[in-house]
């Protein structure tokens, strides 16, 4: 089953841009990559786009960047990555993940992204764990909705620490974080936390690996 997963960056390379336009939106122009390039382009949105000057740009994971059209007052900016700089990109050229797309702002990026099952996103997550990449994963869901009724569905109070904890290593091995960790993070008692973890977990199961004889 395909999935999902929203993912943030503070660090992504691109963030050098707004250190002289601050105030704009860029948005990387999803194409299909080739040996030679991977997501080429991006627009920067919410400036006079004649003024844009990306010459200053300074970034070790940017080898050069220059302005190749304008449409709209946007600017549409080819890139060269420098891949041998660890990021977010190298680490979806060296996993099985898709970039669905990548919004950022001044004091964030965000990814979304798109595996054959959680695995190929768990494997994602790790790499950029090995690569000192700061990621932080904020949402996870099926691409298609699961076929579930009401007693599977689950809460957002067991949604929502089921995801805290999957993002912050407490299903890895060896694991990552106590259970106390998430509570302290959500700011109810560890009990509560394992009350949540262990009801979404018997809900994860039966709407997704239990099947009715009827």
């Amino acid at each position: 089953m395909a999935i999902e997963a929203t993912f943030t960056d503070s660090q992504f390379p691109l963030a050098a841009v707004f250190s002289a336009l601050p105030d704009v939106r860029i948005e990387l122009d999803r194409v299909i990559p080739t040996d030679a390039a991977i997501v080429p382009y991006f627009w920067v949105q919410g400036a006079d786009a004649a003024s844009i000057d990306t010459s200053d740009i300074d970034h070790p994971g940017i080898r050069d960047t220059r302005v190749i059209d304008t449409v709209d007052n946007n600017a549409l900016v080819r890139v060269e990555w420098n891949l041998e700089h660890e990021s977010v990109l190298t680490a979806i050229l060296e996993t099985d993940v898709v970039l669905v797309s990548a919004i950022g702002k001044q004091d964030e990026w965000t990814f979304d992204v798109r595996g054959n099952d959680q695995q190929t996103l768990s494997d994602f997550r790790s790499y950029c764990q090995e690569h000192d990449i700061p990621v932080e994963l904020t949402h996870l869901h099926a691409l298609s909705p699961l076929h579930s009724d009401l007693e599977s569905d689950l809460t957002d109070a067991q949604r929502e620490a089921l995801t805290l904890a999957y993002a912050r290593g407490y299903y890895d091995s060896p694991r990552q974080v106590p259970q106390q960790a998430i509570a302290d993070e959500l700011r109810i008692t560890r009990q509560a936390v394992a009350s949540r973890l262990q009801r979404g977990t018997r809900r994860l199961v039966a709407s997704t690996l239990i099947t009715s004889d009827e």
